[in-house]
Protein backbone atom coordinates (compact mmCIF):
# COMPACT_ATOMS: atom_id res chain seq x y z
CA UNK A 1 0.00 0.00 0.00
CA UNK A 2 0.90 3.21 -0.89
CA UNK A 3 1.48 6.28 1.60
CA UNK A 4 -0.83 8.83 -0.77
CA UNK A 5 -3.28 5.87 -1.18
CA UNK A 6 -6.09 7.51 -0.26
CA UNK A 7 -5.50 10.23 -1.58
CA UNK A 8 -8.61 11.96 -3.43
CA UNK A 9 -10.88 9.27 -1.24
CA UNK A 10 -12.85 10.47 1.39
CA UNK A 11 -12.43 9.09 4.43
CA UNK A 12 -14.04 5.92 5.38
CA UNK A 13 -15.04 4.27 8.93
CA UNK A 14 -13.20 0.94 8.69
CA UNK A 15 -15.75 -1.06 11.06
CA UNK A 16 -19.00 0.15 9.50
CA UNK A 17 -17.32 -0.29 5.85
CA UNK A 18 -15.93 -3.98 7.04
CA UNK A 19 -20.07 -4.44 8.74
CA UNK A 20 -21.55 -3.56 5.39
CA UNK A 21 -18.74 -5.33 3.59
CA UNK A 22 -17.41 -2.74 1.29
CA UNK A 23 -13.84 -1.32 0.21
CA UNK A 24 -11.74 0.09 2.74
CA UNK A 25 -10.37 3.54 0.37
CA UNK A 26 -13.58 4.43 -1.04
CA UNK A 27 -16.22 2.44 0.95
CA UNK A 28 -18.14 2.01 -2.01
CA UNK A 29 -17.32 -1.42 -3.75
CA UNK A 30 -17.38 -4.70 -2.69
CA UNK A 31 -15.00 -6.64 -0.56
CA UNK A 32 -16.76 -10.09 -0.76
CA UNK A 33 -16.97 -11.83 -4.13
CA UNK A 34 -18.63 -14.35 -2.55
CA UNK A 35 -20.07 -15.67 1.19
CA UNK A 36 -16.60 -15.69 2.54
CA UNK A 37 -14.38 -15.19 -0.14
CA UNK A 38 -12.14 -11.92 -0.57
CA UNK A 39 -12.71 -9.97 -4.16
CA UNK A 40 -9.83 -9.64 -5.66
CA UNK A 41 -10.25 -5.71 -6.02
CA UNK A 42 -12.76 -3.10 -5.53
CA UNK A 43 -15.30 -2.83 -8.33
CA UNK A 44 -15.52 0.91 -7.49
CA UNK A 45 -11.58 2.37 -6.76
CA UNK A 46 -10.14 -0.63 -7.94
CA UNK A 47 -7.63 -1.07 -4.82
CA UNK A 48 -6.34 -4.33 -4.95
CA UNK A 49 -7.08 -6.79 -1.97
CA UNK A 50 -4.35 -8.55 -1.71
CA UNK A 51 -3.21 -7.31 1.40
CA UNK A 52 -6.44 -9.18 2.93
CA UNK A 53 -4.90 -12.11 4.93
CA UNK A 54 -7.72 -12.26 8.07
CA UNK A 55 -6.05 -15.83 8.88
CA UNK A 56 -7.94 -17.73 11.70
CA UNK A 57 -8.95 -14.56 13.43
CA UNK A 58 -12.72 -14.17 12.39
CA UNK A 59 -13.27 -17.57 13.49
CA UNK A 60 -11.66 -17.32 16.80
CA UNK A 61 -13.77 -14.55 17.82
CA UNK A 62 -16.61 -16.51 16.15
CA UNK A 63 -16.23 -19.77 17.83
CA UNK A 64 -16.18 -17.55 21.37
CA UNK A 65 -19.19 -15.30 21.11
CA UNK A 66 -21.43 -17.86 19.27
CA UNK A 67 -20.33 -20.69 21.82
CA UNK A 68 -20.99 -18.30 24.74
CA UNK A 69 -24.31 -17.61 23.61
CA UNK A 70 -25.61 -20.98 21.84
CA UNK A 71 -24.25 -22.61 25.50
CA UNK A 72 -25.56 -20.12 27.39
CA UNK A 73 -29.43 -20.55 25.82
CA UNK A 74 -28.93 -24.08 25.65
CA UNK A 75 -27.99 -24.52 29.57
CA UNK A 76 -31.16 -21.93 30.24
CA UNK A 77 -33.38 -24.19 28.37
CA UNK A 78 -32.47 -27.33 30.17
CA UNK A 79 -32.37 -26.14 33.43
CA UNK A 80 -35.39 -24.48 33.38
CA UNK A 81 -37.55 -26.63 30.86
CA UNK A 82 -36.01 -29.66 30.47
CA UNK A 83 -36.61 -30.66 27.12
CA UNK A 84 -35.81 -34.04 25.19
CA UNK A 85 -32.90 -34.14 23.71
CA UNK A 86 -33.58 -34.42 20.31
CA UNK A 87 -35.47 -31.07 20.62
CA UNK A 88 -31.93 -29.50 21.63
CA UNK A 89 -30.52 -30.91 18.59
CA UNK A 90 -33.64 -29.44 16.09
CA UNK A 91 -32.46 -25.80 17.97
CA UNK A 92 -29.09 -25.37 18.93
CA UNK A 93 -27.31 -27.16 15.77
CA UNK A 94 -29.06 -24.74 12.94
CA UNK A 95 -29.28 -21.43 15.19
CA UNK A 96 -25.23 -22.21 15.38
CA UNK A 97 -24.37 -22.66 11.99
CA UNK A 98 -26.38 -19.64 11.22
CA UNK A 99 -25.04 -17.50 13.74
CA UNK A 100 -21.70 -18.15 13.07
CA UNK A 101 -21.97 -18.28 9.14
CA UNK A 102 -23.23 -14.63 9.17
CA UNK A 103 -21.12 -13.48 12.02
CA UNK A 104 -18.11 -14.87 10.63
CA UNK A 105 -18.68 -12.35 7.23
CA UNK A 106 -18.98 -9.73 9.55
CA UNK A 107 -15.86 -9.95 12.00
CA UNK A 108 -13.66 -11.02 8.30
CA UNK A 109 -15.04 -7.83 7.06
CA UNK A 110 -14.16 -5.66 9.69
CA UNK A 111 -10.95 -7.12 10.39
CA UNK A 112 -10.05 -6.62 6.65
CA UNK A 113 -10.88 -3.31 6.79
CA UNK A 114 -9.25 -3.02 10.02
CA UNK A 115 -6.17 -4.28 8.67
CA UNK A 116 -6.36 -1.62 6.11
CA UNK A 117 -7.21 1.65 7.93
CA UNK A 118 -4.20 0.49 10.42
CA UNK A 119 -1.58 -0.14 7.37
CA UNK A 120 -1.26 -3.69 9.18
CA UNK A 121 0.10 -5.38 5.49
CA UNK A 122 2.59 -3.00 4.37
CA UNK A 123 5.63 -5.42 6.31
CA UNK A 124 4.13 -8.09 5.38
CA UNK A 125 4.18 -6.69 1.51
CA UNK A 126 7.63 -4.93 1.40
CA UNK A 127 9.18 -8.25 1.75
Amino acid sequence: MAENDNQGYPPVEPIGAGLRGRCPRCGKGRLFSGLLAIAPECGDCRLDFGFADAGDGPAVFVILIVGFIVVGLALWMEVSLGPPLWLHFLLWIPLTVLLSLGALRLVKGVLVTLQYANKAAEGRLDR
